[in-house]
């Protein structure tokens, strides 16, 4: 079937190529839209209680919250003097009809204490913004921004929307920069690796193609459900790195079959029996690995499965389609500018010797670097999970700064209380309740803070972070105080927020767990006959996940590295992020995986000598995997130097999970396993060994030579 299909795109090349532009075209007019469409919210679990919270709050006692925290200070007056009074309540009074739907001040709350700084020369103004969503909250933010400043007084300007504005605006700095860097140095390299400048843009064409595609498809989505502005990140990351990866494979085996001398369509025909039959494997288990995001309730891990999905399917077809296409127009040519002589692959070079040795030492390798990564995933052992807070933008932002000095100036939670609303049909219902809640150990103060009918809001302030454990501890045992007789209550807030997220989380992961493994080892067990191998790469991408979630610990939860990577450490994790990295690690580790053992299956079929198809299969191979993980980590490298903290996470997480996977696992711990598992490698029971031998789609080429 793949035979034929290059065939056929060669055939039709042209049309190939000019749909394909049109695409592309289509993709940088349309597509490129997509940032306006996003949200950078989409962290809480929508059926979780405290969601229900805020539905009914919202639809009892309306909309209210703090869209905007306006910051004002004076170096001179206090809060008491007349005129700072009038500076403040003028400007708020000016702003233009139908922006601010509610407006909380310390002079329309009867002077309450947690709306003063404790030298009393500072206070904030809470705004609730007209706008149905975050996307028109905060257009109308951009509308009055510039009518919030108080004459004679020092304003600053932050809040929710605040938050969510400047983030989505570092993402996309973020994106463009990193774009605009890694472009060059990838092509560069690419040179390098390839010696003709012809070779080299292939893969950044898919590229190109693959990212431009999934944008299209995020635009798209984004009408059907809400989309997080993260989900580029992982667009830009999958995109590039998969269709370089691609584009190696296949390019390579391109030239091996020009070397052979057949005309440049048997050429391509026996590139796609073989490398494209492996980068459609490859594909299929890169994107059963992102789908299993796909059963989180949280939008933003949602967004990342399908962003992702995009990518990784983009990239597929088009180096299945546009690439063998492109090598029916560049033919021979695809060496055209060739920076260096090209000079064969030998067949007993580097890495021939390098799997050589360690096979002559299989047990020494293999417990050395079991040894090295067990300990590099011991720090995992001790990971304290918490939230995303303003903290992951950049030290000194404007919309930081505001949360700081509340935190540090004003009475503390007055921004991020627990807030419990209340369905207390007797009124003498909710003053027991209240009393019972200020009763909980670590409570310092609940107050009813509005009513509308039988419904209260009960706000409770408390002393420890609002994104630690003991504050997650503090809400189940608020959630424990009984209701009122005949009455209801949902606690929600940050905390209550968090508490839900991750069970969200602990409910779905091992589903998503079973998915990713279920489905990795029939489709590797399809590939190649074995039930050893699938079993065999699973344990392996095990292993490459726990020393890179060992090293999240002790950078960004306990903060060793802060100062260099320019971040500040909350002392947790945020809860979402490794499953992120999980389903995108494994999906680029099966990759690797994939490239690695169809070379090797390849030698194996032809000489039945599991330790020499070892060998030769590391040789064949291992430069391409190596230059592909070199290249990838250019990509990835760019994005730990992101603004947002949990963006430069993820860009440190999945670099040295590809630097480890592609360098200690496949170099130097499959050679030793193969070497000591031997025949075993390839076993399976007889009924199970027909079917795969029937049903499989082992890469083969009865035309070609290994």
């Amino acid at each position: 079937m793949f035979e034929r299909w290059g065939r056929t795109m060669v055939r039709r090349r042209w049309w190939i190529i000019g749909a394909a532009l049109a695409f592309m075209a289509f993709g940088g007019v349309w597509g490129t839209q997509v940032f306006g469409a996003l949200i950078t919210e989409g962290f809480e679990d929508p059926a979780g209680e405290s969601s229900r919270a805020v539905v009914r709050a919202e639809e009892t006692l309306g909309r209210t919250g703090n869209d905007v925290v306006v910051l004002y200070r004076s170096p001179t007056m206090t809060v008491d003097d007349p005129a700072f009074q009038r500076a403040v309540t003028d400007t708020l009074a000016g702003l233009p009809g139908g922006t601010v739907t509610a407006t909380v001040t310390y002079w329309t709350t009867n002077h309450s204490p947690g709306l003063v700084s404790h030298d009393r020369r500072a206070t904030y103004a809470v705004l609730t913004l007209a706008g149905a969503d975050e996307t028109e909250r905060g257009q109308t933010l951009e509308e009055i921004e510039d009518d919030l400043a108080a004459p004679g007084l020092q304003t600053q300007v932050g809040g929710i929307t605040a938050v969510s504005r400047d983030i989505r605006e570092r993402v996309a700095s973020d994106i463009a920069l990193a774009e605009t860097i890694s472009i060059p140095v990838l092509l560069a390299l690419l040179v390098l690796v390839f010696g003709s400048v012809a070779a080299a843009s292939l893969p950044l064409a898919i590229g190109g193609l693959a990212i431009l595609g999934a944008f299209t498809a995020l635009r798209a989505m984004s009408y059907l459900t809400d989309v997080s502005v993260f989900s580029v990140n992982v667009v830009t990351i999958l995109g590039l790195g998969l269709a370089i990866d691609y584009g190696l494979f296949m390019v390579g085996r391109y030239r091996e079959e020009l070397a052979r001398g057949v005309s440049v369509e048997e050429a391509v025909a026996r590139t796609m029996a073989t490398a494209g039959r492996t980068v459609a494997i490859s594909g299929v288990t890169v994107a059963v690995s992102l789908a299993g995001l796909l059963i989180f309730p949280m939008p933003f891990l949602r967004s990342m499965g399908l962003g992702g999905l995009s990518a990784v399917l983009v990239a597929m077809v088009a180096a299945l389609t546009v690439l063998p296409a492109l090598f029916g127009v560049l033919g021979h040519r695809v060496d055209a500018l060739s920076v260096r002589r090209r000079r064969p692959s030998p067949e007993h070079g580097f890495w021939f010797r390098l799997a050589h040795s360690i096979m002559r030492r299989p047990v020494l390798y293999a417990v050395g670097v079991l040894a090295v990564l067990l300990l590099a995933g011991a720090p995992f052992l001790r990971v304290e999970f918490g939230g995303i807070d303003p903290r992951v933008l950049p030290a000194g932002t404007e919309s930081r700064v505001v949360t700081e000095t509340v935190d540090r100036d004003f009475v503390q939670n007055s921004q991020l209380p627990i807030e419990a609303i209340v369905t207390a049909p007797d009124p003498a219902g909710i003053d027991r309740y209240v009393a019972a809640v200020r009763a909980v150990d670590g409570v310092t103060g609940a107050d009813i803070t509005g009513h509308a009918g039988d419904v209260f809001r009960v706000t409770v302030t408390y002393r420890s972070d609002p994104i630690s454990a003991q504050t997650r501890d503090l809400v189940g045992h608020i959630r424990d105080v009984p209701p009122p007789p005949g009455g209801e209550v949902l606690v929600g807030g940050l905390t209550a927020r968090l508490a839900d997220q991750l069970d969200a989380v602990a409910d779905r992961l091992p589903w998503m767990a079973l998915i990713i493994v279920g489905a990795t080892f029939v489709l590797l067990f399809l590939a190649f006959g074995s039930l050893i191998l699938p079993v065999k790469a699973i344990l392996m991408n095990v292993l490459s996940l726990g020393a890179s979630f060992g090293a999240l610990v002790l950078i960004f939860q306990d903060g060793h590295l802060s100062g260099l990577l320019r971040f500040t450490s909350t002392g947790t994790l945020e809860a979402t992020q490794p499953i992120l990295v999980l389903a995108v690690v494994f999906g680029l580790s099966m990759d690797y995986e994939v490239f690695l053992m169809s070379r090797i299956r390849e030698e194996y079929d032809r000489t039945g000598d599991n330790t020499h198809a070892v060998a030769v299969g590391l040789q064949r191979s291992g430069r391409i995997i190596t230059s592909a993980a070199l290249l990838i980590l250019v990509v990835i490298g760019l994005f730990s130097i992101s603004g947002i903290t949990f963006i430069k996470l993820i860009g440190v997480a999945l670099l040295i999970a590809v630097l480890v996977d592609a360098t200690i696992v496949r170099a130097l711990l499959v050679p030793a396993t193969m070497r000591l598992l031997g025949t075993l490698n390839w076993w399976a029971p007889a009924p199970l060994k027909r079917f795969s031998d029937r049903h499989g789609f082992r890469e083969t080429s009865g035309d070609s030579r290994a």
